[in-house]
């Protein structure tokens, strides 16, 4: 295989600092089913511990269905409400948090840790590396969106017992990452979150360590990252 251009790289590295959540910016127009196609392709070829692909994918598009789960992510979301109080309950509450009904597309991505595949390599020492695959899964679709130009959500409030329920999903299956998936008006110019004021980005160079824990040094950190 020979080695990325320039323009391959910088394209690589545009789709992980431009990727967004996206909540309000869904289109209606419906996907191509090759691009869809194309989005789990790459989800599938995540790495994954052992090789044990853990992952299955369920395509959502019914919209009794997907009423039904939002019925689910409105009574979660208002019980989650209940956790903060004054200014902090005020802007949680004004914050839009999935796209299930404006998404052409939902999509389920689930994790089946008794699955053969890999006969358990590298996850004696670490059974939770099978949820750690299927992330990795998530994260290559995100990217793949995104340099598709369309939009991902990732829905995590949720009754996951109700959400198992709605989508038949068996009882030794995880369900991980309910994704919203669509065309988009725009790309937000940064983090949602951090634009509404809830969170910022922190410094990076103070989550450098050197050798071990208790040896951090933010300036040396800040010169490694120094473009």
């Amino acid at each position: 295989m020979s080695d990325f251009t320039a323009e391959e790289r910088r394209g690589v590295y545009r789709a992980i600092y431009e990727r967004r959540d996206i909540r309000a910016q869904f289109l209606p127009d419906p996907l191509p089913p090759p691009l869809l196609g194309r989005l789990l392709d790459a989800a599938h070829h995540g790495p994954s511990v052992g090789f044990m692909q853990p992952w299955d994918f369920i395509v959502i598009r019914d919209l009794a269905l997907r009423r039904a789960i939002h019925e689910c992510f409105t009574e979660a979301n208002r019980r989650a409400a209940g956790s903060y109080q004054g200014e902090r309950r005020a802007l949680y509450e004004g914050l839009k948090l999935e796209g299930i009904l404006e998404a052409p597309v939902n999509l389920c991505v689930t994790c089946d840790g008794e699955r053969p595949k890999g006969a358990g390599l590298g996850r004696q020492t670490d059974p939770a590396t099978d949820l750690y695959s299927t992330v990795c899964a998530v994260e290559n679709l995100w990217l793949a969106a995104r340099a598709e130009s369309l939009g991902v959500g990732w829905v995590s409030i949720l009754d996951f017992d109700r959400l198992r329920e709605l989508l038949g999903i068996p009882e030794r299956v995880v369900p991980v990452a309910y994704l919203c998936i669509g065309y988009v008006s725009e790309f937000p110019a940064g983090p949602t979150l951090e634009a509404a004021g809830w969170e910022t980005r922190e410094d990076l160079a103070r989550l450098v360590h050197f050798d071990r824990w208790e040896q951090r040094d933010p300036a040396r950190a800040a010169e490694l990252l120094t473009p």
